[in-house]
């Protein structure tokens, strides 16, 4: 059986979870247990505190964990990442009152700034030529400068709506960060491949999710065209319709060029254009 750690509670939690799920693994969550078993894996799930994951992690405690890279790196144990996994997507960020002044990061030479990321905002400050005096606080940073507790915070944002109802306007980025993998690196040969196969379904529902399925209709005379456009994974499959002079093709379209490719189908000639969503996808 291989450990898995993750965030007990919120986004991060939801979507870790979501993506176990994705991989056709069963098991029952409740916010009052601490860990669960899969069902139909040799799984168990601990739910712990983020900024507790990589040590975890890195003792052996847990074998493997799903965490936000500005915790892991904050602790200096980036060395565990396995894999990006593309969701929980935030950013580490400076933030002002909204009505003080602010030209660029120098302006905030000899102020003080309240954070829970020290290391990260330290190392950001020193790669700007910037010396500030770093208030090291855990949770509620937001309220630092209401309360004459600091003249600026650095906090992770996602939407911004909480550094807004805090009377905080967002004036740099520190960090990008998003949810990582990572592995204990003395993992013995059966967790390793236990790994390895939780790898392999994650890199199919990651394949799936940036993809689309699309099965179109065309005359033959625009086949050539429209099979430059289509790609696929190898080339598209072409099926001769009913309709003489005519075939159906189907093909896999990645998300970030699909409109552009639509609309370049259409005006080859495609028609009763079908774009179904992709749950899984081997590679």
């Amino acid at each position: 059986m291989i450990r898995l750690a993750i965030q007990k509670s919120g986004r991060l939690s939801e979507d870790s979870l979501k993506l176990i799920r994705e991989c056709g693994i069963s098991f029952i969550s409740t916010t009052s247990k601490l860990k669960t078993e899969a069902t139909n894996f040799p799984l168990e799930i601990l739910f712990l505190r983020d900024d507790d994951i990589p040590g975890y992690v890195a003792d052996g405690v847990a074998d493997i964990g799903i965490v936000g890279q500005n915790v892991l790196v904050e602790e200096g144990l980036q060395d565990l990442t396995v894999k990006n996994l593309g969701f929980s997507k935030c950013r580490l960020s400076l933030a002002v009152s909204k009505g003080d002044e602010y030209k660029d990061v120098t302006t905030l030479s000899g102020k003080s700034i309240a954070t829970s990321y020290p290391n990260l905002l330290q190392e950001f400050l020193t790669s700007k030529g910037v010396e500030a005096d770093i208030h090291t606080i855990s949770g509620s940073v937001e309220i630092a400068p209401s309360i004459g507790l600091a003249d600026a915070v650095c906090d992770i944002v996602s939407s911004g709506s909480t550094l807004i109802s805090n009377g905080l306007r967002e004036v740099e980025t520190v960090f990008k960060s998003e949810a990582v993998l990572i592995a204990n690196q003395s993992l013995n040969q059966e967790k390793s491949r236990l790994l390895q196969q939780l790898l392999f379904r994650m890199e199919a529902v990651q394949k799936a999710q940036k993809s689309k399925y699309v099965v179109l209709n065309a005359p033959n005379s625009a086949i050539p065209e429209i099979k430059n456009l289509l790609p696929g994974i190898k080339s598209p499959t072409i099926i001769p319709l009913a309709e003489e002079g005519w075939s159906s093709l189907h093909s896999v379209v990645n998300e970030d060029d699909f409109w552009d490719i639509i609309q370049k189908l259409k005006e080859a000639g495609a028609e009763g254009i079908l774009v179904v969503p992709i749950e899984k996808m081997i590679g």
